[in-house]
């Protein structure tokens, strides 16, 4: 039971690392992105236009779907080297 109880702290840290980098890596994107770079109203507005293909709706989807595609990224990344054991 205590082993499995750590391989769950594992896996939600994993996880957890997995979206703070994701997270990191959106900001620094949008920030730098746009027209505008910073993270002022304009900067984000511009940014989340340039990295969503021309518009903000689109930046959103993006912007939103990279943590979880990355905290995913990590979940799987523990799975894999767990089922090595």
């Amino acid at each position: 039971m205590a082993n499995e109880k750590s391989g769950t702290s594992v896996a939600i840290a994993a996880t957890g690392a997995g979206a703070a980098a994701g997270a990191g890596g959106v900001i620094s994107a949008v920030s730098a992105a746009g027209t505008v770079t910073g993270l002022s109203g304009a900067g984000i507005v511009s940014g989340l236009a340039a990295v969503g293909g021309g518009t903000m709706l689109g930046g959103l989807v993006v912007v939103a779907a990279a943590p979880v595609a990355a905290a995913a990224l990590g979940y799987g990344i523990y799975r894999w080297w767990n089922s090595k054991k």
